[in-house]
């Protein structure tokens, strides 16, 4: 698939007058990798239109100093005092949360959580099937090599819902391929160099590695560990990291190394945006949306390098009609 940017030059407006005078917020708990940049930067790119368009009053966002559901706890509930209509929000964890987004609920307030989803049923989820993110990687893996071997997970943020359900769809995997064994797990917390030391600290106690298992972010640190270490080059999976896909296109040119690449799109906090603003347009929205990850192969390689941005992610931003389009289709 392949990376593509929307605008939202051509939006129609006749449809927006019920939203102009509305305020959303962005409640995020992270900005330390790339990914949480890129998503930063598409929130802030589609927004800061649809604010100049007249589509809303507001779309300010918020980031949390650390990865702490008390803190953004009480961040949502500073945000339900300074009176924001909605609030989209990527959370810490899928239930610490809960208590808070109720509170804005019962205030009021649309809650659009995604990627970081939380359970409480008043909000609103987007999420890929982060399960099957995980899982189709040893799939892919079983295809490349059928005897199998030893993998090494590289695992994010702990308690956060992403990394417990790409996790959870690695194992699944490993069940279903059991030629496969993990011989080790870290956490890289989805930031080359928090992986790279994590690689670094277990390789010393691990047998031959065949594959490392990602969840983005962890790739290029994988690979400058085994390297320091003077072991061979597994197939790693990348996360569709800029420095990542530098790093595949180099080994590809000078040894034919070939792997696969996934990540959700940084541009879904466009899409909870406009998910958002289409249920204070008084739209029925189902309580759960489901959007394709973005996957690059062997052969897709050049295109997403040649349109991901140097220290970026590969993205996808959304436009209005793209979230009606994935309203309409989970009716």
């Amino acid at each position: 698939m392949a990376s593509v940017a929307v605008t939202c030059a051509a939006m129609p407006m006749a449809s927006h007058a019920d939203t102009s005078d509305k305020k959303i917020a962005l409640s995020n708990n992270y900005a330390g990798n790339s990914w949480r940049q890129a998503m930063l930067t598409s929130w802030e790119k589609v927004t800061s239109e649809a604010v100049k368009a007249g589509i809303v009053a507001a779309a300010d966002p918020f980031t949390t100093a650390e990865n702490q559901a008390t803190e953004q706890a009480a961040q949502i509930q500073n945000m339900i005092l300074q009176g924001y209509d909605a609030i989209v929000l990527n959370a810490a964890s899928p239930t610490a949360l809960n208590g808070a987004v109720k509170e804005a609920c019962d205030a009021g307030i649309i809650v659009v959580s995604f990627d970081g989803i939380v359970t409480e049923p008043c909000a609103w989820r987007i999420a890929v099937d982060f399960k099957e993110m995980g899982r189709g990687q040893v799939e892919y893996l079983s295809k490349r090599m059928p005897d199998g071997g030893n993998l090494l997970e590289i695992r994010g943020l702990a308690g956060v819902f992403v990394d417990d359900e790409i996790s959870a769809g690695i194992h699944e995997g490993v069940k279903q391929f059991p030629q496969f064994k993990i011989a080790g797990s870290v956490h890289g917390d989805w930031a080359q160099d928090v992986a790279q030391r994590a690689v670094a600290g277990i390789l010393p106690s691990l047998p031959e590695i065949a594959a490392v298992v990602t969840q983005g972010g962890d790739g290029y640190g994988a690979a400058q560990a085994f390297e320091a270490a003077g072991r061979p080059t597994p197939v790693i999976i990348m996360g569709n990291r800029e420095d990542e896909l530098q790093w595949w296109k180099k080994q590809k040119d000078a040894s034919g190394y070939e792997t696969m690449s996934v990540s959700i799109a940084p541009g879904v906090s466009t899409l909870a945006f406009w998910v958002a603003q289409q249920i204070l347009d008084g739209k029925d929205v189902k309580k759960d949306l489901v959007v394709p990850f973005l996957s690059i192969s062997q052969d897709t390689l050049e295109e997403n390098l040649a349109t991901t941005q140097k220290g970026g992610v590969a993205n996808v931003e959304y436009s209005l009609e793209d979230a009606q389009a994935v309203i309409a289709a989970a009716q």
